[in-house]
């Protein structure tokens, strides 16, 4: 369960099997007589867990829905699917930012589509390779063939036919150099390699391509490597590590830049989420052996000789920074919380700019004291304590939810109008201003009028809300600040697809080499770029790219690339 999805309780049960044939046991010996140290923990773990479900039980609803919801989360938080609602009113949904049904404007009914056409058309196919196929009779100003009198002429829109075919990731092709032999000296005679076939046996392409796979599309390197066996192409778990490894050098001086930029941003989004790393592990796996209790250390006392034991958590941070309306992911891997990651970040950020709107979820973890930000708080984080308890008090939490539907519906309109961040912040102050004191006089009202129990769910939820007002609401007093947090929720499942399917990371260094990948490829994504292509270029150009970083982000570096290999005439 993620850190966002923990509820009130500060300690529950840590996790034991307990086998019902053992509990029995432990019954059956109770009535014989006075229990062992071994089984009076065991029942109590058993007790431990009965009361802590109960207690969860009995504030979350007692429905195994509700029980579902709160161990594996919801499918879904959009405000008509929680409170079953039926008659949107028109705004939009806190959660995804997309209308609600009947909010698009379109009230006739849906067009039906055209035959033959399927979820993308042709223009969505940018990396396809383009043949012009010409009538085979037909030229511009032949005379009609149908009616004799008229002349034809080519149209601007050309018919098109998609055509897609298998293959592996990676292809590979097998020159076979012819050789010739001398009957009389032996001299042997190969021909030489075709021309453009580069002396290394993976290109650029080939690293390229294991990276986007890898850190990209969360696909293992073990897996990668049956695949392309199954496609007659071997390509070892071993061979694929050595590769990105050596991509990961060339690609250092771009990402170091990359840091640089994102220091230099007016708004920056953090979080983080638990990571794995098999060579900190193992470290705290030797502390604990070494923390083994002796006859001198016990008669000494437990606090004898003890220091604060280090951390032991590892996480995987990502920050989005905005700079000068490009956005920038950044990845970083190892003990250090989102908060620490950020203010090293920050550390590199210029003198002369003031600071910058920081937007986060309300856990000490993302916070750092070295940190001089403007805190935002994700009210996203907020509304989700209200879809918790909605089952429980579902009049009460239906005003909520509406109330920060029409906020984002607000928040919408102002990206659609492209308004600008002085502008969006007059248009909360006259649209979302007086939704907000609404909800701040109904809170206070639960309360004072003995409304709502402070201890109960919902309770609980207003005092979270009361306590981060100031922060959930500073996009009503400060340009430029957002109301959520959900770019940075977004990209950290990119971090959690390569954590579900990889599990780990092996070194700190294979986690940097990890973060490199990430960061480029995903800051490329929301700008709107393609990775691999951009990837390719920064390997094949990384001598160019290492002398002028700057010129090579996502944004900017087909200005680069064109200087460097302008295009035939």
């Amino acid at each position: 369960m993620s850190k966002r999805r923990r509820h009130r309780h500060a300690s529950s049960p840590r996790r034991r099997d307990l086998p019902l044939a053992e509990l029995l046991g432990i019954v059956e010996r109770a009535k014989a007589g006075a229990l062992s140290e071994t089984d009076c923990a065991t029942l109590k773990s058993a007790v431990d867990t009965l009361a802590f479900l109960t207690q969860e039980l009995s504030a979350k609803g007692t429905t195994i829905e509700r029980l579902r919801k709160m161990l594996f989360g919801a499918s879904t938080e959009k405000t008509s699917q929680v409170i079953d609602d039926d008659t949107p009113t028109g705004g939009t949904a806190a959660q995804g930012g997309a209308p609600d049904a009947g909010a698009t404007g379109d009230s006739g009914p849906d067009k039906p589509k055209r035959p033959g056409h399927g979820r993308n058309g042709a223009a969505a196919y940018s990396g396809a390779t383009k043949i012009k196929v010409s009538h085979p009779c037909l030229h511009g100003g032949d005379a009609c063939p149908e009616c004799q009198k008229g002349k034809v002429y080519l149209l601007s829109d050309p018919a098109v036919l998609v055509r897609i075919v298998g293959m592996a990731p990676l292809s590979a092709t097998v020159y076979e150099q012819e050789r010739l032999r001398c009957n009389l000296c032996g001299e042997v005679f190969t021909a030489p390699a075709p021309e453009g076939v580069g002396s290394e046996k993976y290109d650029e392409t080939a690293a390229a391509m294991i990276g986007t796979v890898k850190y990209g599309a969360g696909l293992p390197f073990n897996r990668l490597e049956r695949l392309q066996a199954g496609m007659g192409v071997p390509l070892p778990a071993a061979t694929q590590w050595e590769i990105v490894e050596r991509a990961a050098d060339r690609l250092k001086p771009v990402h170091g830049e990359l840091v640089n930029q994102g220091a230099q941003g007016s708004v920056l989004h953090n979080d983080d989420t638990p990571a794995k790393i098999l060579e900190l592990m193992a470290e705290v796996d030797d502390e604990k052996l070494d923390e083994k209790v002796t006859p001198e250390t016990e008669r000494a006392g437990p606090d004898a000789g003890t220091e604060k034991p280090e951390r032991t958590g590892m996480f995987t941070s990502g920050i989005v920074s905005v700079v000068n309306g490009h956005r920038v992911a950044l990845f970083f891997t190892g003990r250090k919380h989102a908060g620490e990651n950020l203010a090293d970040v920050l550390a590199r950020r210029s003198q002369q700019l003031g600071a910058p709107i920081q937007m986060c979820d309300a856990l000490a973890a993302n916070t750092s004291p070295p940190l001089r930000t403007i805190l935002a708080n994700c009210l996203s984080h907020a509304r989700r304590r209200y879809v918790d308890v909605v089952a429980d008090f579902p009049e009460e939490c239906r005003f909520v939810l509406e109330t920060l539907r029409e906020v984002y519906h607000n928040d919408q309109l102002a990206r659609q109008r492209g308004l600008s961040a002085e502008d969006r912040l007059a248009f909360h102050q006259a649209e979302s201003a007086p939704h907000m004191k609404s909800l701040e006089d109904w809170m206070k009202a639960q309360f004072e009028e003995r409304k709502t129990e402070p201890n109960s769910g919902l309770g609980e939820a207003i005092q979270y809300t009361q306590k981060h007002w100031l922060k959930l609401t500073l996009f009503l007093r400060v340009a430029g600040a957002p109301i959520d947090n959900n770019i940075c929720e977004r990209i950290l499942k990119k971090a959690i697809l390569h954590r579900k399917n990889s599990y780990f990371f092996k070194t700190e260094h294979g986690a940097h080499v990890g973060d490199i990948f990430m960061s480029l490829i995903h800051t490329a994504e929301l700008c709107g770029v393609q990775p691999f292509p951009y990837l390719v270029a920064l390997l094949r150009y990384h001598e160019a790219a290492a002398d002028d970083p700057a010129a090579w982000m996502p944004w900017n570096y087909q200005e680069a690339l064109a200087a460097l290999d302008p295009p035939s005439t």
